[in-house]
C-alpha cells in the first residue's frame, strides 16, 4: 500500500533514528516495512510492520524476516505509522496478531491525526493482553510515553511532531541526514572555535612582542644612563652640576 508523506516520513524517522540508536549492538535487528512471515507454509501468515525491533538475532540487512529462520524470535517492539486506512487493521487485526506473536510493546502513531486522540498510544503485553501504557504530560503539553522494551521514551509534541528521546543521554534521536546536519555544525563550530583560538594566540603573541619591545626600549634607556654616567665619571662630573 502506498504511504502518504507524512507516513513515510516518520516510518524512515523511525527506522533511521533507532538503526543509529543501536548500531553497536550485534544482536539487536532493527527494520521496517519488511515483509515478516511467522508460520513456515501458511503464506498469509505474515505482516508488514512500519517499524519494528529485534532483540537477541544478528544485526545484518535482511530481504525478508522469517520467524522460523530465526530460532523462533519474533519482534520485541512494532509501532505502527497509522491512518484512517488502515484503522480496522492497526486498531483490531495487528494487536491480535501481535500479541499472539509474542510482541511486548505495540505502538501506534497518527500523524494525520485522523482518529487518534491522542495521536500516540502504547501498549504492553500482560497476561491478560495488551494494556495501554499510561503516558505522561509535560508543562509545555507534550505527551511522553515511556518504551520499557527499547529504553527511550516516544515524545508527542503539541504540534504533532513525534520523537524518540533517549532519557540517558538527554537527546533526541535522529536521522542518517540529521546526524550529518549535525556533524556539519559540530565541524563548523570546531572551526570557530579553532580561528578563536588562532586569534588568541595571535593577540597573546602581540601583547608578548609589545612587551619585549618595552623591554628592550628600558634596557637601551639603562644601557645609555650607564654610557653617560661612564663618561661623566671620566670627565670627573658630577651629574648634579648638569642640572
Amino acid at each position: 500500500m502506498a504511504e502518504s508523506d507524512p507516513n513515510r516520513d516518520y516510518l524512515v524517522y523511525g527506522v533511521e533514528s533507532l538503526k543509529i540508536h543501536f548500531q553497536d549492538s550485534s544482536d539487536i535487528y532493527v527494520s521496517g516495512n519488511l515483509w515478516l512471515s511467522y508460520e513456515q507454509g501458511v503464506s498469509d501468515a505474515a505482516v508488514s510492520p512500519d517499524v519494528f525491533v529485534v532483540f537477541g538475532v544478528e544485526n545484518r540487512p535482511r530481504r525478508s524476516y522469517k520467524v522460523w529462520e530465526e530460532q523462533g524470535k519474533t519482534p520485541d517492539w512494532v509501532l505502527e505509522v497509522t491512518s484512517g486506512s488502515t484503522r480496522r487493521k492497526d486498531e483490531q487485526e495487528k494487536p491480535l496478531i501481535y500479541a499472539q506473536m509474542g510482541v511486548s510493546e505495540y505502538f501506534q502513531y497518527d500523524p494525520s491525526g485522523d482518529y487518534l486522540t491522542p495521536a500516540l498510544k502504547g501498549r504492553r503485553l500482560t497476561k491478560d493482553g495488551y494494556q495501554i501504557i499510561t503516558p505522561n504530560y509535560l508543562e509545555n503539553g507534550t505527551l511522553v510515553v515511556p518504551s520499557l522494551v527499547l529504553g527511550l521514551e516516544l515524545w508527542l509534541f503539541p504540534n504533532g511532531q513525534l520523537r524518540f528521546f533517549n532519557p540517558q543521554q538527554g537527546e533526541f534521536l535522529r536521522t542518517y541526514r540529521e546526524e550529518r546536519e549535525r556533524g556539519d555544525h559540530e565541524q563548523q563550530r570546531a572551526e570557530q572555535e579553532r580561528q578563536r583560538a588562532e586569534q588568541e594566540r595571535q593577540r597573546a603573541e602581540q601583547e608578548r612582542q609589545e612587551k619585549e619591545l618595552l623591554l628592550q626600549r628600558a634596557e637601551q634607556e639603562r644601557q645609555r644612563a650607564d654610557i653617560l654616567a661612564t663618561k661623566l665619571k671620566e670627565l670627573r662630573i658630577d651629574p648634579s652640576d648638569l642640572v
